[in-house]
């Protein structure tokens, strides 16, 4: 179906490329063309054992609890047969095993463009050309969840009770406050952010699916947003508090 053409006028018209008119923004950027924007499918594993137990995981490699399995699957079940360019996970167990599940039923699109270099691959070599089964999973450590150094492997009032100190300095800088032996936020936001940009430059106007965790959830949601400023109390950091629940309870748990 063919798309009308917008017209220019004083008020911010469109800027013209091979003969069609494109539309522009309210600040006078043109509208990405549709070949050039990388669509994120961002998800964050399901629930781990030690979700179940509230205790902070970090960077430990823990796995999935039986109900952990059990939402990988019912995603898989939803996105059954979606096509997607490439699929990426965090390196440890829960985001990966998470991420094996889901791709079983995915499709590769077919006459798929060149398959991303630099990263392991997890699973079997992906398809030729042509080709419409799984994508493979290729593995990325800089997805991994914020590192929280001493705080692995502890509950809450563990870490109220012997990081006192730590919490106090979290609630004056959230952003750049790294958790004892670990990251901060901001160290989240760099890493993460910088996987993120690559992968879009690997595939300008595809499908990715990212298989990680909750705080670099939050990194994503913050690039979709514009970006994120330090200084800017209206962005990721104002999230600290979620990030830190997510990663001892899960999503929509109570902290």
């Amino acid at each position: 179906m063919s798309q009308p053409e917008a017209e220019s006028g004083d008020g911010g018209g469109g800027g013209q490329r091979s003969g069609q008119f494109l539309p522009r923004l309210a600040t006078g950027f043109s509208l990405p063309e549709h070949v050039e924007t990388t669509e994120f499918w961002v998800v964050r594993h399901g629930e781990s054992t030690w979700n179940v137990l509230g205790r902070y995981q970090g960077q430990a490699d823990v796995p999935l609890s039986l109900e952990g399995r059990l939402q990988a699957a019912m995603l898989a079940e939803r996105l059954t047969g979606q096509p997607f360019d490439a699929v990426y996970s965090s390196d440890l167990s829960r985001a990966l095993e998470t991420a094996r599940i889901v791709t079983e039923r995915l499709t590769l699109p077919l006459f798929t463009g060149a398959q991303p270099t630099g990263m392991q691959a997890s699973g079997a070599p992906p398809p030729g050309p042509g080709a419409s089964g799984p994508p493979p999973v290729q593995l990325d450590p800089s997805l991994r969840e914020i590192d929280v150094g001493l705080l692995s492997g502890k509950d809450t009032p563990q870490l109220r009770l012997e990081h006192a100190d730590y919490l106090e300095a979290l609630r004056a800088d959230p952003w750049a406050t790294p958790r004892p032996g670990g990251e901060s936020m901001k160290d989240l936001y760099a890493r993460s952010g910088a996987s993120f940009q690559e992968m879009r430059q690997r595939h300008p106007g595809g499908r990715v699916l990212v298989f990680t965790h909750g705080g670099v959830v939050r990194v994503a949601v913050g690039l979709a947003l514009g970006g994120v400023v330090h200084d800017d109390s209206a962005h990721l950091e104002n999230l600290n508090e979620a990030t830190e629940a997510d990663d001892v309870l899960g999503p929509g748990q109570p902290s």
